[in-house]
């Protein structure tokens, strides 16, 4: 046990989520819980990671989570653990929450430079429902950068995947984003990649909002017949012809020169190989719609932290070894610097933001030298 690396969670705490402030210290061995000198709690050496208040084994737990991230169903970890249904899916929706934190903490911070965008939708099949799951995807280091799930695809669905790509670029970045041809994404794209500009002297009203000068998007459109493509049609929707294929070449589009989807479709197969609900023929139904969400935020964090992508490996040049050097998409956004793995992203604590002492309010109250003058003018 590191009290070191521990924080204190507290809400009324002056040092909550510092580390490294030596108000940590082990109040006992025993039960592995830390104790914060500065507001006399203890807690836990699982706070803050989903194995706080688990009943079983935390081998037996993690065990359970990489099965269910490589799309074993649910219904083989329960006849070969003893496990009940909604055990397991209580387990995944707790890993699901805990991988949305760590997502939040180190992909949507706003110092990606992204390049070259894909989205796309992906229908959810659901018990007498059905919803929609919207993704995007960093094409130069196959990053996923998040979803956002919706019983309905409309023009809110898209606003909110945008503002969440939005959040995660470099401020008045060149970005291309290229999109499906639903009328939605336009509108959205323009309205989530823009800035309030700071007021003049003497401005009334609202603040004045810019759109980024190096947004650029484009449109690709399928045409099916018989359930068969026949033809493509490309748009640039806004942005020369020039900057969107400079764009596309420095994010590294293997080569292509046009707009495409191909990347963002990619990613939508390994979902639904590893999510049931997704596929389009398949018993696994969703009983809920938060089950996709915290499913979905499950599936998208390992993809980023837990496993190399074959695409991005490059050979080796150090001496005597010709090996090729394997990168994850969180490895190749420079978001972290090793291979992680289930446990230690399970383990990983993000630390909540610093105390903030409230204002006070009222007036402030009178010093003893002040009222000591003020009896002796009475007197």
């Amino acid at each position: 046990m590191d009290a070191g690396e521990q924080y204190c969670s507290n809400v009324h705490c002056p040092k909550r989520g510092l580390i490294g402030q030596g108000n940590i210290k082990i109040h006992s061995l025993v039960e592995s819980r830390f104790r914060c000198r500065e507001c006399r709690r203890t807690f836990s050496v699982t706070t803050g990671t989903p194995f706080f208040g688990l009943k079983k084994e935390a081998e037996l737990y993690q065990i359970v989570i990489t099965l269910l991230t490589w799309g074993c169903p649910i219904q083989a970890i329960v006849v070969t653990y003893g496990l009940d249904e909604r055990t397991v899916a209580s387990w995944r929706d707790k890993a699901g929450k805990h991988c949305q934190t760590i997502h939040q903490a180190k992909v949507v911070q706003g110092q990606l430079d992204l390049h070259q965008v894909q989205v796309d939708e992906i229908r959810v099949k659901g018990r007498a429902w059905v919803g929609w799951l919207a993704m995007g995807i960093m094409v130069s280091t196959r990053l996923w950068l998040g979803g956002v799930v919706s019983p309905r695809r409309d023009k809110y669905l898209i606003r909110e995947l945008m503002a969440m790509l939005a959040a995660c670029s470099h401020l008045f970045a060149i970005v291309l984003v290229v999109t499906d041809g639903f009328a939605a994404y336009p509108k959205a794209t323009i309205a989530a990649f823009r800035t309030k500009l700071p007021r003049s002297k003497g401005q009334r009203g609202r603040s004045r909002v810019a759109t980024w000068p190096g947004l650029l998007i484009g449109q690709v459109v399928k045409h099916v017949k018989a359930k068969h493509v026949v033809e493509v049609t490309r748009h640039i929707l806004l942005g020369e012809v020039a900057d969107v294929v400079e764009c596309i070449a420095q994010s590294a589009n293997g080569g292509k020169e046009e707009l495409n989807t191909s990347y963002i479709e990619r990613i939508n197969a390994t979902f639904r190989q590893r999510l049931g609900i997704l596929c389009r023929r398949s018993r696994a139904a969703a009983h809920k719609l938060e089950n996709v969400q915290w499913a979905m935020w499950l599936c998208g964090t390992t993809y980023n932290f837990c496993q190399y992508h074959h695409s991005l490996r490059r050979l080796s040049w150090r001496k005597g070894s010709n090996r090729w050097a394997e990168f994850t998409p969180a490895m190749a956004s420079g978001v972290t610097d090793h291979l992680w793995s289930v446990g230690e992203l399970l383990w990983y604590k993000v630390p909540p933001a610093p105390y903030i002492a409230p204002k006070k309010r009222g007036r402030p109250p009178k010093s003893k030298s002040s009222v000591v003058k003020e009896h002796h003018v009475i007197v």
